[in-house]
């Protein structure tokens, strides 16, 4: 670990400026408080009346019928909504996978307004991947109460544009960029190494903290391609739009500490370890929290030695500077495409009889780190453990591996013949098959052109986890099944098949990696038995809560039922798959989706009781959140599907449970 000098400033709860709303009744960000907890106070909705929760309102973009319709199977609704303070209008704000912006009242559903930015849309355009995950609100605390853009929604559009949106009204903000837009073309081509503009891209919503916006982005060539773009993060003044500071997790600048770790050749070429997903923020602090991904390309490092700092690391920013505060790395040398992808979860910990502020990292592979959220120290030991380097031909392979004492891994992460697993003798034996034919082992076994399987495979995405301050418990969704990661060479590959848009996608024809004499193929396809499950022991989807006071698991119960993920639908409580993640609430419960099943569930946070359960039109695949108006507390998910779980539909539905009237 890397870290810079603590910081002596004192702790306050009170969030400003992107915390517009109180938190009290509202959801002012993605994950509710800044800092990503996906935690109400909220109780009107609670353990002794869930079971009478009722659709209170519904609403659909209208996409699937519209736009959306000539792309068929491809994309759905996944946005978290925010909820804007009375002043910016009090409207509930979400997007469309087309980057609308929509204003509803939240008690109703009722339209407000709609902003639209009229991207080029294309269909079969697969690396664009139509999606937006959300929007950010700030407020303009240096011109008067009412004056037009003093509350304003930031919208980042995936052809890399940037735009300011009047909160009450849904018109442009004039003053910020041109006429209220700034193309991001210009800030990401400044940066060395950011060749090919056009693959970056980004559907996330931005940070802000301290007028400062910030960008992430996804840089579409880098599973394939050895001299991918640059994954740097941009950071633009709120008011204006002009750029003001930069922060490439390739370190570039040759006075950075973790250059020196670095080959010139290997600088000069390198992209990735970008931000794609969500940030957090902690606006006392002037903190930003940044999870970075792997560096280009994601399974092949010969072109990349050494650990590869800062790519696969939770790195600490100032957000007014960019200014590096602490970092630490989750994986050296990645090859397997362990991205931090869950958000930096920044929590008020109780550790040792007091209260800290802390950052819980989970992290793909199912490992949780956590620290001081000051000074980077961890709360628990983190050792560097001996782990295989037996890769490719001339792969730098890092001869050790962190992992915490505590919390202990969420899933199991050595795999032999004997854990091959099916219904009956049958699949079983074709899943012996499966491991006597690909290369397997621990965690840390390297890609091979005989292709590995990777186990765990990725047992956390960016829905991430939720805490609730109140018991310290962290609720997560994880995976608890093998992938398979081939590095074949390209010279034995059909390179017609691998001019299909689906090639290096899970389930397509292998790809080549330009720039290396191999090519990539990934998925779980290879690993699962021919009744689609996988070939290792369920449950293969769990809930569980982590008490981050001791490091113990409390309660993990299976996630969803396989009746209509499986080709022979049978409802097996053995957790079916999905992406997302949970919310809490101070009423004892845990809501969340993300299963591919199409069901909305809640859960007793003491015991992990499912306590209830609705039919959704599709899978929510994203973070529910939830508000209070009128005095009436209303939970709100998107149920849009994801296209990676075919065949389920995607769909275009907002939906708000409350109780009855």
């Amino acid at each position: 670990m890397r870290r810079m000098a603590p910081l002596f400033i004192i702790w306050s709860v009170t969030c400003s400026q992107v915390l517009a709303t109180d938190i009290t009744d509202g959801w002012p960000t993605w994950g509710g408080p800044a800092g990503g907890s996906k935690y109400s106070p909220l109780d009107q909705i609670n353990l002794a009346n869930v079971q009478d929760l009722e659709v209170a309102w519904t609403y659909r973009t209208g996409d699937f019928e519209g736009k959306m319709a000539p792309f068929g199977n491809s994309f759905g609704l996944q946005a978290v909504p925010i909820l804007l303070p009375a002043a910016a209008g009090g409207h509930l704000v979400l997007c469309n996978p087309f980057w609308d912006v929509i204003a509803l009242d939240p008690a109703t559903g009722e339209t407000a307004w709609r902003w639209r930015p009229q991207p080029a849309v294309e269909k079969g355009l697969r690396d664009l991947q139509y999606k937006c995950r959300g929007v950010s609100q700030w407020v303009d605390t240096e011109v008067e109460d009412g004056a037009f853009c003093k509350y304003r929604i930031y919208q980042v559009t995936g052809d890399r544009r940037m735009f300011a949106i009047d909160a009450p009204t849904g018109k442009a903000c004039t003053s910020f960029g041109d006429n209220g837009v700034v193309v991001m073309d210009e800030a990401i081509g400044s940066i060395p190494h950011a060749h090919d503009v056009a693959a970056i891209r980004t559907y996330f919503p931005p940070a802000i903290v301290s007028d400062t916006i910030i960008s992430g982005s996804v840089v579409g060539t880098k599973f394939h391609d050895a001299n991918a773009p640059s994954g740097a993060v941009y950071a633009f003044d709120a008011r204006t739009g002009k750029l003001k500071w930069t922060f490439d997790p390739v370190p570039r600048n040759p006075d950075d500490p973790a250059a020196a770790e670095w080959t010139p050749e290997a600088l000069a070429t390198t992209g990735g370890g970008n931000v794609w997903t969500y940030m957090t923020t902690d606006p006392e602090r002037d903190l930003v929290f940044l999870p970075t991904s792997s560096a280009s390309p994601n399974y092949y490092g010969i072109n990349r030695p050494g650990d590869n700092r800062y790519a696969n690391s939770v790195v600490a920013l100032r957000g007014s500077t960019g200014e590096l505060v602490w970092h630490f790395q989750t994986v050296h040398h990645d090859v397997w495409d362990w991205d931090t992808s869950p958000e930096p979860l920044l929590i008020d910990l109780t550790w040792q009889g007091e209260k800290i502020p802390a950052v819980a990292q989970l992290t793909k592979q199912g490992l949780i780190f956590v620290f001081h959220r000051e000074t980077g120290e961890p709360l628990w030991p983190i050792t560097e453990v001996p782990v295989d380097t037996d890769g490719i031909p001339g792969e730098p392979l890092s001869p050790t591996q962190p992992f915490p004492e505590k919390p202990a891994p969420l899933a199991k992460f050595i795999t032999t013949e004997d854990d091959a697993w099916g219904f009956t003798f049958w699949d079983r034996n074709i899943c012996k098959e499966v491991f006597r034919k690909y290369r397997h082992g621990t965690m840390f076994t390297p890609p091979s052109p005989e292709g590995t399987i990777i186990q765990p495979g990725m047992v956390n995405n960016w829905g991430g986890g939720a805490f609730d301050p109140e018991s310290n418990l962290l609720i997560t969704n994880f995976r608890r099944f093998s992938l398979f990661i081939g590095l074949p060479l390209t010279k034995d590959i059909d390179l017609e098949a691998a001019k299909n848009p689906n090639a290096g996608f899970p389930g397509g024809p292998p790809k080549p990696i330009a720039g290396t004499k191999y090519a990539m193929e990934r998925g779980p396809e290879k690993v699962f038995s021919p009744l689609w499950a996988p070939c290792t022991k369920p449950p293969w989807y769990v809930l569980a809560a982590i008490n981050l006071t001791t490091g113990d698991v409390e309660w993990e119960v299976p996630l969803g039922v396989l009746d209509k993920q499986m080709r022979i639908p049978l409802p097996l409580k053995f957790g079916a798959v999905g992406i997302g993640g949970p919310m809490i609430t101070a009423g004892g419960l845990v809501f969340i989706g993300a299963t591919a099943d199409e069901r909305f569930r809640a859960f007793d946070i003491r015991t992990g009781e499912e306590v209830w359960v609705a039919n959704l039109p599709t899978s929510n695949m994203t973070v529910p959140m939830t508000y209070e108006r009128d005095g009436r507390q209303f939970i709100v998910l998107a149920a849009g599907g994801h296209h990676i779980f075919y065949p389920q539909k995607l769909s275009d539905w907002l939906i708000a449970y409350a109780l009855p009237e």
